[in-house]
């Protein structure tokens, strides 16, 4: 099987720094990691399907009724479940972004169409898009802040694009899983009711640095396409110990924020270093930086050989095999990022 996504430390022979996988660089809460192990106890017992508890304090803290809640084994779980709950015939997606949109549209048999994210607009999304939204479309996927970009949605175009959805009858899915590590970004949630197409995606994942726990959720006034949802999965999908961290999470609300203070002044200084060893860079607005190397096709190898791992973005629809992500981490080990850069970029 060929791994295409970042945070794949276990083919390499080394330990490594990893700069591939976009997580919050203050790693996980203490809090949270004390409740995943306590929970181990717990694990004699099947988890509760419903994931009540869990989906009850995601209600009070995002503002929305627990009926509107479903949890998952992260957002790619729900993904490929709302795609094969509502089938959709024909589905835009806009490129460069998150591949397992179309990985999970494609293995449910919809038509997938590519909306290109122009490099000269500095792959942000525009107006534009709008008059794509039409009868035809069944399903639009939207990443705020976009993954490998980290360009954000301006919040009047999205509530612009979230209107025409509704007079068209498309399922509007916004991914706001990077969202709570991007400063002055608002989240949709408290509009679900105004816009009964809106399906938003988020996630424990980024925010409280736990991926290999495998948890997320998704928000929609649509009860109806939840059960649909809950039908096209197993049971038991997210585990007694994922669920455990989830809530110790809930009870750490300013974690993010901690995290964004650092990210902030981090993700400029970075940009700068970038800049200055030549390489194009793209001004992002969340914990990560898209950033292309002209030439340097093998640049994610040669790094890994040196203990930094990047996240190769040859595989990402509308980019090329010298465009690269690259997590906004703590500033010393940013700085060991730009000086292992600089010794690899000299050897050509």
């Amino acid at each position: 099987m060929q791994y295409t996504h970042g945070g794949d430390i276990w083919s390499c022979p080394a330990p490594v720094l990893d700069f591939s996988a976009n997580l919050n660089p203050l790693g996980m809460p203490p809090q949270v990691k004390q409740a995943a192990e306590a929970a181990i106890t717990d694990a004699i017992h099947y988890p509760d399907p419903a994931c009540r508890k869990l989906t009850a304090g995601i209600a009070a803290r995002d503002g929305v009724k627990p009926e509107q809640v479903l949890c998952g084994a992260g957002a790619a779980d729900l993904i490929f479940r709302l795609v094969w709950a509502e089938k959709p015939r024909r589905a835009m997606v806009t490129a460069p972004t998150f591949s397992e949109y179309g990985q999970a549209l494609r293995a449910a048999g919809a038509e997938v169409v590519s909306y290109r994210l122009r490099r000269e607009d500095g792959f942000d999304l525009t107006e534009d898009i709008l008059r794509r939204i039409d009868h035809d479309l069944d399903m639009l996927f939207l990443c705020t802040p976009n993954n490998p970009t980290g360009r954000t949605i301006p919040a009047q175009l999205l509530e612009a694009i979230a209107g025409r959805c509704g007079e068209m009858g498309v399922r509007l899915v916004v991914d706001e899983c990077f969202l709570e590590l991007t400063d002055g970004a608002q989240g949709l949630a408290g509009r679900l009711e105004a816009f009964p197409t809106l399906f938003l995606l988020r996630a424990f994942t980024k925010s409280y640095a736990i991926p290999g726990l495998r948890l997320g959720y998704c928000l929609t006034a649509d009860r109806a396409l939840l059960d649909q949802m809950e039908a096209c999965a197993p049971a038991w999908a997210v585990s007694v110990p994922a669920q455990a961290a989830g809530l110790a999470a809930l009870e750490q609300p300013g974690w993010p924020e901690q995290a964004r203070a650092v990210i902030g002044p981090a993700r400029e200084k970075l940009f700068v270093a970038l800049d200055a060893l030549g390489l194009e860079v793209w001004p992002g607005q969340a914990n990560y930086l898209l950033f292309r190397a002209p030439g340097q096709c093998d640049l994610k190898e040669r790094m890994a050989a040196r203990g930094i791992l990047l996240r190769s973005c040859a595989n990402y629809d509308g980019l090329g095999p010298d465009y690269y992500r690259a997590a906004v981490r703590l500033p010393e080990e940013n700085e060991q990022l730009i000086s292992t850069l600089r010794a690899v970029l000299v050897e050509n």
